[in-house]
């Protein structure tokens, strides 16, 4: 998922539209909450791993279906978040917490995220969102590679799909309004979501 990050990455540069302080410290937080994350990956059983992702799933998909109302809420209480404000940049460290333990979703959690702290253009929102994925899917990367814990065969097959899958969509999603992509991203949260609690609770 990291090279499908960076094949997205290239094609959203012109897109990424931040102060350079709001990106160091936002990577900063990224870098810190991914290797924190995959540390505890690493000393979770398998079995608590499989049960938690239908809930993270849950949760990820309804934070982001809610973020517009979150992001009125915080305007109607005249509360000023940005993306490197102290709460915004713990936020970010607790996705990113998230992104080095699971993943699935994470893009989703950074998107509502970015929303509630201001950046309500979705398409600039979703090329910030990017770097910050790749960051932290790279920085994921190597407790699993020290470790020796990943299965290089089936990583090779399917990175060769997230390249391909980055590269075109951030070409589609750049042609789509805010709206179609959002309703997008809620159609496939929400399939996911459902998939995984079948897979785990349902079918047994």
């Amino acid at each position: 998922m990291w090279l499908g990050s960076l094949a997205s990455t290239g094609s959203f540069r012109s897109e990424i539209d931040v102060p350079r302080g709001t990106l160091v410290r936002m990577l900063v937080a990224s870098t810190g909450g991914s290797i924190a994350g995959a540390i505890i990956l690493l000393r979770t059983p398998n079995s608590t791993f499989a049960g938690l992702i239908p809930f993270l799933l849950l949760a990820a998909t309804a934070i982001f279906i809610a973020g517009p109302a979150l992001t009125r809420a915080s305007q109607h209480a005249e509360v000023t978040l940005t993306p490197d404000s102290p709460a915004g940049l713990v936020a970010q460290t607790c996705i990113a917490v998230y992104g080095g333990f699971f993943g699935a979703a994470a893009g989703i959690l950074m998107l509502a995220l970015l929303g509630v702290l201001g950046m309500h253009d979705l398409r600039r929102a979703n090329a910030f969102k990017v770097l910050l994925a790749t960051t932290i899917n790279g920085v994921a990367v190597v407790p699993f590679v020290l470790a020796k814990v990943i299965a290089w065969e089936p990583a090779a097959f399917m990175s060769t799909g997230a390249i391909a899958g980055g590269f075109l969509g951030a070409h589609l999603v750049k042609r789509l309004s805010s709206e179609t992509v959002r309703a997008f991203v809620i159609v496939v949260a929400c399939t996911m979501t459902l998939y995984f609690f079948w897979l785990d609770y349902i079918r047994r």
